[in-house]
């Protein structure tokens, strides 16, 4: 059962509308929908939110250091709420799925995603659950970090909100435990 929900993502007004901070969008619009209030804890390097979701109490974070550096916020309250690697579920951005493919994936290595990189290494493991919300790839000879760091097109930033409507409308069924059916439905 999924306990808590990371969104990554940068902090920073000039980096709201990115392609990297899908995650943080994903998270936004869940907050919203469910009228989940955020809190700023310095201690946990982040912004909290408590929800009930199906009737558990869930958690939703934002860490607030830059995406290299997400791992902290989420080792903090990983070992505050004392939570395994497979009750968290990190909704990030994925270089590899055209913009608005939505995925789920369990375990698995980094593949180059430095947000993911950090949370392995300040979880000591990978086996928790990604949301993969796809971005597309740059066009040829454009550097990787200026691409996620920039805002998409209009038509792109449309399937990105799309997927991640998408992506939001599966989250009771995670919550409860149905995570099994989530995978084949969204990776089917």
């Amino acid at each position: 059962m999924i306990k808590l929900i990371v969104g990554l993502g940068n902090p920073g007004q000039q980096y709201e509308k990115t392609r990297h901070n899908a995650g943080f969008l994903f998270l936004d619009s869940l907050a919203t929908e469910r009228s989940c209030v955020w809190s700023n804890k310095p201690g946990f390097q982040g912004l909290i939110s408590e929800c009930n979701i199906v009737g558990e109490k869930v958690l939703l974070l934002k860490p607030q250091a830059f995406m290299n550096r997400s791992g902290q916020s989420v080792g903090k309250v990983a070992r505050y709420y004392k939570l395994a690697p497979e009750e968290i579920l990190v909704a990030h951005d994925e270089l590899d799925f055209e913009v608005g493919v939505v995925k789920l994936k369990k375990d698995g290595g980094h593949a180059g995603h430095n947000g993911l990189r950090d949370i392995i290494a300040n979880l000591g493991a990978n086996g928790f659950y990604r949301l993969r919300i796809g971005i597309g790839r740059p066009v040829a000879g454009m550097v990787v970090a200026d691409y996620v760091l920039s805002a998409p097109s209009k038509n792109d930033w449309q399937l990105m909100l799309s997927a991640i409507d998408y992506g939001k409308s599966f989250i009771n069924q995670l919550i409860a435990g149905d995570i099994a059916a989530v995978m084949n439905k969204l990776n089917g």
